[in-house]
C-alpha cells in the first residue's frame, strides 16, 4: 500500500511538472514495488493515469497553456491508438512487453541527452508566443 502512495505521489508530480506521461513512473512501480505483473501494470497504469490527466490538463488550462484544438485532436487520435494497443499488446508476452518498455525508455533518455549536449534547447516555432494568443480565439 505504501508503495502505491508513493508511487501514485511522484508519477503525479512528474507528469504535471514535465507534462510526461504517469506511466514512465506507474508501469515500473507497479511491476517493481507492487508486485504486478506487465501486463497489469500497463492496464492500471492506463487507468490511474485518467485523473492525473484530468487534474493536469485543468491546472494548465486555467495557465493558458493548453492549446484545446490540439489536445482535442490528440484526444481523439489517442482513442483508436489505445485501442489498438491494447489488442497488441494482449498478444505479447509480458518479458516482451518489459524489454520493449525498457527500450522506450532508454531511447527517450538517449534523445534528451543528446539534445542537451548539442544545446538544442531551443523552443518550437510559435512557443515564444505567449499562451493565449498561441492557442487563438476561443
Amino acid at each position: 500500500m505504501i508503495g502505491a502512495v508513493l508511487v501514485g505521489l511522484a508519477a503525479g508530480v512528474v507528469a504535471g511538472l514535465l507534462g510526461v506521461g504517469g506511466g514512465v513512473l506507474f508501469v515500473p512501480g507497479l511491476v517493481i514495488f507492487m508486485g504486478l505483473t506487465q501486463h497489469q501494470a500497463e492496464a492500471t497504469s492506463l487507468l490511474a493515469i485518467v485523473p492525473v490527466a484530468i487534474v493536469g490538463t485543468y491546472r494548465q488550462d486555467r495557465y493558458g497553456n493548453v492549446v484545446r484544438s490540439d489536445a482535442l485532436l490528440l484526444g481523439v487520435m489517442s482513442l483508436a491508438g489505445a485501442g489498438a494497443g491494447v489488442a497488441l499488446a494482449n498478444a505479447l508476452s509480458g518479458a516482451f512487453l518489459r524489454d520493449a518498455f525498457a527500450v522506450l525508455m532508454l531511447l527517450v533518455a538517449a534523445q534528451l541527452i543528446r539534445r542537451t549536449l548539442r544545446g538544442d534547447g531551443s523552443p518550437p516555432a510559435g512557443a515564444g508566443e505567449p499562451a493565449a494568443a498561441a492557442r487563438g480565439p476561443g
